[in-house]
């Protein structure tokens, strides 16, 4: 069966998320749920954002317009791709996350007795670095 135009951009969007490693999932379109809501929900260094998928001169519904506004009142970032904007997309994504998107990889090397190791967030305080999420303790 054939991608549709706008399957095809959701699938380029997906991968650009996937490139930098940022959460989204994509609610089902089934009409059971919420109308309007954007195809791709995502959540990057704690700021939400929608992305509306949009093929050729296809426009936004008026639900579409609605629940897009109600995210940016919300102080969430939402953005509608198409295919010829997906290079804009990519470059205001990793500017939202450039700031504040670092990772720390803790890596065990054999080391001679008696050597103490830093826990993760002795090397996060060190460091200065914000921490994303912390799992229960």
């Amino acid at each position: 069966m054939a991608q549709t135009p706008e399957v095809k951009v959701k699938a380029r969007v997906r991968a650009i998320l996937d490139a930098l490693g940022i959460y989204y999932f994509m609610p089902p379109a089934n009409g059971y749920g919420r109308q309007g809501i954007p195809d791709i929900i995502c959540c990057m260094a704690g700021r939400f954002v929608a992305i509306e998928c949009k093929a050729g001169k296809g426009q936004l519904t008026e639900l579409q317009k609605r629940e897009l506004d109600k995210i940016m009142n919300a102080d969430g970032l939402t953005y509608v791709a198409r295919e010829d904007n997906l290079v804009e997309l990519k470059a205001m994504l990793q500017e939202e996350i450039a700031p504040t998107h670092k990772r720390v990889v803790i890596k065990r090397i054999p080391a001679p007795p008696g050597t103490v190791y830093k826990s993760a967030s002795e090397i996060i305080a060190e460091e200065g670095l914000d921490v994303l999420h912390r799992r229960p303790t």
